[in-house]
């Protein structure tokens, strides 16, 4: 048995690509490979005097917490806490680094992987204090990743890349699953001819089931566009590139046994 630890920083990863993540999908990740869970917890931000102005936000908040618990998720809720300065400008905060980082070391004598969902920076020496006790440590992340934590940790996930872990944009809640024909996906473009202007865009078309999420995993699969279907905003000198997140709907092959194609293709960031 992998005993397996989740410390998600919320507000970090809620203002950075991470809005609206799916909890239940985040563990069934963090548990892959025959992983069971010994620690869940998730660190919040709440600001006690908006919630005194503003009752729909006590009860979004209220919700929210409960909902995590519900799915077996220990919740640290951190104060918002206000400061002026000489000319009465507020500036807000709600750091909740110290009582993460302080969790899991603590707890970390009993689990063998611990995964940070962070791309906070500050957590680059936790992660190496973990390592040196024997802990394999996993990194999830959206957008603005610190790339000194990506490089340290022994293994960096793109949350944007795992099949619904965070919702895609401008979805009919009609549309087909993830990976279907017709449906919206995320992925990086592998290969680029950049003279007969077209490539290949890998994605996922599940939750990898492999403990090292790499590019032969069996749920990894492929889709074919041509380079005038890629957003004016993208240009094609970057391609390919593993750091340019890509999210297109997944239509029907040109041909008999071919691959899906790529079309609606939009960049939702870039690393």
């Amino acid at each position: 048995m992998r005993r397996v630890g989740v410390y998600v920083d919320a507000s970090n990863i809620g203002m950075n690509g991470g809005h609206g993540m799916r909890y239940e999908v985040l563990r069934t990740l963090a548990c892959r490979a025959g992983g069971e869970p010994q620690r869940l917890n998730v660190y919040l931000a709440f600001d006690a005097q908006r919630a005194e102005r503003e009752p729909e936000y006590l009860q979004k908040a209220s919700n929210y917490q409960a909902a995590l618990r519900d799915q077996g998720f220990r919740v640290t809720v951190k104060q918002v806490r206000r400061f002026y300065d000489d000319e009465g400008m507020e500036t807000k905060k709600a750091n909740a680094d110290l009582d993460m980082a302080v969790d899991v070391l603590t707890e970390s004598e009993r689990l063998d992987t611990v995964v940070l969902v962070t791309g906070d920076g500050d957590f680059v020496q936790v992660a190496r204090a973990l390592q040196s006790k024997g802990c394999r440590v996993e990194v999830v992340a959206f957008d603005n990743v610190s790339r000194e934590l990506r490089d340290t940790a022994d293994q960096y996930i793109n949350g944007l890349l795992v099949p619904n872990l965070v919702p895609v944009r401008n979805v009919n809640p009609a549309s087909p699953k993830w990976g279907e024909i017709g449906s919206r996906v995320r992925g990086v473009c592998q290969t680029y001819q950049a003279e007969q202007r077209y490539g290949f865009i890998r994605y996922l078309s599940a939750v990898p089931g492999s403990i090292v999420v790499g590019n032969q995993l069996e749920e990894t699969r492929s889709a074919f566009f041509r380079g005038g279907d890629l957003p004016s905003n993208l240009s094609e000198s970057l391609l390919p590139s593993r750091d340019v997140i890509l999210e297109f709907e997944l239509s029907e092959p040109a041909k008999i046994d071919g691959l899906p194609v790529a079309r609606r293709i939009d960049v939702v960031a870039t690393l």
